[in-house]
This record gives C-alpha cells, structure tokens and sequence, in this order.
C-alpha cells in the first residue's frame, strides 16, 4: 500500500490516553509548505482561470449579517447535495460552521430533519465552550455526538472555520480497512500530506474523547481524515471547502475499492501511484483554500437555484447572542 497523505513521515503513533493509532504518511517535513509555499498556492487561483471576471476565491462581505446569512444558505445547500447523493443515514452527519463575528461560536445543523429539506433558517448557533444554543433555530435540538467531535476540533484548531461529518457508503466501506488512500488519481492529490487515518473504534461518542482523538489524528494541518468502522470527516476555512473535500474522499473511497476488487481478480493489474513530486504539485495547485471554494461553487449554486426562495427565507432576522 502506498503512503496516504498526511503532513509526516510515515509511522504510527500511539496516542494516551486512548492509545489510538494513527498512520500518517505522505510529505516529509521537508517538504511541508512554507510560507512562501502557501503564498504560491494561493496564487494559483488565477492560473486555473482563463479569460475576463477570472474565479475569486472566497468572497468579501460588507457586513457580519450578510457573512452569516451566505454560511447558512451555504450550508443548507450542501446538506441538500448531499441528499442528493444518498450521504444519508437516518439522523447521522453533522456539519458546523464558525461564526464569522464571534469565533467561540458555530453554526450547527439541527437533528432529524431531512438534509435535503434544510434551509438557511434551520441552522443553529452553539457556544462552542458549552453547546449552548446562542442563536439561531431554538425550535430544534442539534445531534449531541456531533457537537462534541464539533468543538474538540474547533478548541484544538483556530484556522478551522468549518467540519464537514457524514456516514457514506463508499466512505465507510473503506474505513472498515483502517487503511489510508493511495495517490491513484489527481483528484486525491488535493490532499496529499493533509490526510489521516484514525485506525481505533471508540463507539458512538458519548464526550469529548473522540473529537479529542479526531483533532489529534488531524494534527495541525491536517484537512481530513478516515475513521476507522465510522465513516469521513473533512475540515477547511469554510463549508465550501470542507463540503467538497468530504466529496472527493468519498468518490475516492469508491475508487480505491473498485481498483482493488480490479486487482484482486487479475494478479497482472498493478496500481500506477503518483509519483511524490508530482503529488505534491498537484497539492500545491488545487488544494488550497480559494481553489476549493470554488470547486464547491457548481453543486452549490445547483441546489440554491432549484430550492428557491425558500433556502434563503427568514435569515434577514437571524440573530446570535453577543459573546
């Protein structure tokens, strides 16, 4: 098996107090991307455009009221896709979103109704110190699992603005391995040296042990991760991000299962992996945070558009609680 893409050298650390193991793999240190590094990579937004009104990246806005109301709706479309999609699982996945205004504070899903009947207007807004509802939707409670694996990240991570949590099916089935992906297409690229494997089981999370565990794994770059018998989780600097790195893992769960039932039947096929240089190129070009913005936009701007009126409804009142 191929290294899978995490920010270190390959090895397995024993993690206390849970003693969970973690692979990590991918970049050498070395190799880690500088500051000039991420300069380059986000001034790569403009190369991978041609023409007049090039792509932006992440948008400006004039107002923490309007910032809000474009995460909601935003959100709102992404679970919608994700219907769409069948990343559904009676009343698992869970997505947050910090609040742009006041960075203890996210914006939640609530639990039990149908992503792919969720509005702007539905989102909740939990303190992240205590999970208490500050704003937002109070008709709805949100999925209490979810909200402890939410805030351990969020504590353990400032520069994560958005997690992204679904139990999808081709997700899942690789995650029964505990093995990590290998760079078999360029696609998974996008992640290469930010992706981990989280090789123990805990059960149904009941405190904040798993997302303790979760944030360790992830380390302090990590961009997502695969949850061994559990399923994918996906962080970025907004739900745009987050949303269409959770995407890519699972087509690229899909595709790691079909090359290695391909394999299985015919000892002549032989897996062609990404050399590490051209791994960590193709990283350097299209995984970075306004490249992966814009990749979500198409699916995103789908869904709003066939919701209608309905997704934005209400959110000109939305209001939080002053932290």
């Amino acid at each position: 098996m191929a290294p899978s893409a995490t920010s270190f050298t390959p090895q397995q650390t024993t993690l206390s107090p849970s003693e969970t193991v973690v692979k990590l793999a991918g970049m050498t240190a070395a190799s880690n991307p500088t500051g000039e590094d991420v300069e380059e990579m986000e001034s790569q937004l403009s190369s991978l455009s041609r023409g007049p009104n090039a792509l932006a990246g992440i948008p400006t806005f004039p107002s923490f009221q309007e910032h809000r109301k474009h995460i909601c709706v935003h959100m709102a479309a992404v679970f919608r896709n994700w219907a769409r999609h069948g990343f559904t699982e009676g009343i698992s996945g869970h997505i947050s979103v910090r609040d742009p205004e006041f960075a203890d504070y996210i914006w939640m899903n609530p639990i039990g109704k149908h992503f792919a009947l969720l509005n702007g207007s539905d989102m909740v807004c939990l303190r992240i110190s205590d999970g208490e509802i500050v704003g937002g939707n109070r008709n709805r409670p949100v999925n209490n699992p979810g909200y402890y694996i939410h805030s351990e990240i969020h504590k353990a991570r400032q520069d994560i603005h958005s997690i992204c949590h679904a139990h999808t099916i081709a997700g899942r089935a690789w995650c029964a391995f505990g093995k990590p992906l290998d760079m078999i297409t360029q696609d998974i690229c996008d992640l290469y040296g930010v992706l981990a494997v989280d090789t123990e089981y805990g059960g149904i999370v009941t405190a904040e042990q798993e997302g303790q565990q979760i944030a360790r794994a992830l380390g302090a770059r990590g961009k997502a991760a695969l949850l061994v018998n559990h399923g994918i989780i996906t962080v970025g600097a907004t739900v745009d991000e987050a949303s269409f790195l959770l995407g890519l893992v699972d087509r690229s769960c899909e595709i790691q299962l079909k090359v290695e039932a391909a394999c299985a039947g015919n000892p002549e096929l032989k897996k062609r992996i990404v050399p590490h240089e051209l791994a960590v190129s193709n990283y350097k070009m299209a995984g970075e945070k306004h490249w992966l913005y814009e990749e979500a936009q198409p699916d995103i701007q789908l869904e709003i558009e066939l919701a209608g009126d309905v997704i934005s409804a209400g959110l000109d009142d939305i209001k939080v609680d002053a932290a």
